[in-house]
């Protein structure tokens, strides 16, 4: 047998390297089915269980705290026992969440719902910590595309988990259920599978394969990523955040707040003006497939052209989708279909472009409790973005939410992107005569 050398950074050989991506891809199909759950119908079925409008957001506040809580937890599990372990017990997580919503709603028990939910988000954490995953044993030059390719994959189940609202909330009525409980039926089921594939076939683990490739092969850990392609790699010592870890992490940060705080009240908002659920359903959908579908496109250009022009051209494409959703009229549905796509598509430039930043920052041992830790922030800015959501609507209504959020896209993103290009140039490249702008 033929033993190819470890590559720069840890990459593993492109064999190695095929089979880990098609787990994961499997995983994140299946894992997607059950997000969309949460996505679709979690402000629904709260709004109904509460009769609160104001209270709307609070599922997704929930799911989002328990996803910073699964991220630290996942985090520190792979850095221990690899990313194998860690990813399955978080969808085994989010499968037992997903069966506790179904039981609350069934015997109304808001407590029961409302704890379940936050145990459900540890689902969410682990379909975007899977990302990292397939960033652990690729090229430098290629982990955009790494990265989308397991991005991509949720995209199949979650496009079609916000259409089988309508069946699902049918089998739930049958069985005794409220019909808005239906879809984590599904999920309970979902995240079940997605576990069990991790947990049979996700082997060699990436994490473990990268550190022990980095470990014998020392000199090439430090090769640098192309100026071009990348803010910085820091050094595996503690020592000051490294430009691309604090970049990467405020421009994702950043674009899930205002991700989430928009998504969330976007069902809300259609149902109170004559929409049908399968109607808030669909542009959901759209939205989902527009969160992951461009992935591979993200990849290819964070490789191609640089993670800090994409990250900054991240925050124009929320403006966007955020003016556009002020702008639509509340009783059509193209409008606020494209605001959703458009929303989807900044974040997913986002969070390919701030991933990454982050792996090339961080080498060696403390990788994935760094990569745990900044999705702990990106969890928890989800939380405070959707229940923040419920209340600026309830008090000054969608619009007013969406050009809040634009602004905040617009103020932060680019201006991070900006400065952590000017951080990462060689003093030469900054104040000579041919300095690059």
């Amino acid at each position: 047998m033929t033993v190819t050398a470890p590559r720069a950074g840890g990459a593993a050989p492109p064999d190695v390297l095929r089979r880990v991506l098609t787990v994961l891809v499997v995983s994140q199909t299946l894992g997607g089915a059950g997000m969309a759950a949460g996505i679709t119908v979690g402000a629904l079925l709260a709004e109904d269980l509460l009769g609160s409008t104001g209270l709307a957001g609070l599922p997704t506040a929930l799911f989002t705290g328990g996803a910073a809580l699964g991220a630290a937890a996942i985090g520190r599990i792979s850095q221990r026992h690899g990313r194998r372990p860690g990813l399955a017990l978080g969808h085994g997580a989010a499968a037992l969440g997903s069966a506790g919503v179904v039981a609350g709603a069934a015997w109304q028990w808001a407590w029961l719902l409302l704890a379940s939910l936050f145990v459900y988000g540890a689902g969410t954490a682990t379909g975007l910590l899977a990302r990292y995953a397939g960033a652990d044993i690729a090229p430098p030059e290629r982990r955009g595309r790494a990265t989308g390719t397991v991005l991509l994959a949720t995209t199949l189940g979650a496009v079609i988990g916000p259409n089988l609202v309508g069946p699902t909330g049918a089998v739930a009525h049958a069985w005794g259920i409220p019909r808005l409980a239906g879809p984590f039926l599904l999920a309970a089921v979902a995240y079940s599978a997605a576990g069990l594939v991790l947990w049979g076939w996700l082997r060699p683990d990436p994490l473990m394969l990268a550190r022990t490739a980095q470990e014998t092969a020392p000199d090439l850990e430090s090769a640098p990523v192309p100026a071009q392609r990348s803010a910085t790699v820091s050094p595996t010592a503690p020592g000051p955040p490294a430009p691309g870890l604090v970049t990467g992490a405020t421009v994702m940060i950043t674009a899930q707040l205002v991700m989430i705080a928009l998504m969330t009240m976007t069902p809300v908002h259609m149902t109170g003006h004559g929409h049908g659920t399968q109607a808030a359903g669909f542009v959901i959908a759209l939205h989902v497939g527009a969160m992951f579908l461009p992935s591979p496109l993200s990849g290819l250009l964070v490789d191609r052209i640089g993670r800090l022009p994409v990250a900054a051209a991240s925050g124009a494409v929320l403006l966007a989708a955020c003016l556009v959703a002020a702008l639509a009229p509340p009783d059509g549905m193209v409008l606020l279909s494209c605001a959703l796509v458009l929303l989807g598509v900044g974040w997913n430039l986002a969070l390919v472009s701030g991933t990454a930043l982050i792996t090339d920052a961080v080498q060696g041992e403390r990788r994935a409790s760094v990569q745990g830790l900044v999705d702990v922030g990106v969890s928890l800015a989800g939380a405070t973005g959707g229940m923040a959501s419920g209340l600026v609507v309830a008090g000054g209504g969608y619009p007013l939410l969406a050009v809040a959020a634009g602004t905040l896209a617009l103020a932060v993103i680019p201006l991070v992107a900006l400065r952590g290009a000017a951080r990462s140039r060689p003093p030469a490249d900054r104040d000579g005569p041919h300095a690059r702008g």
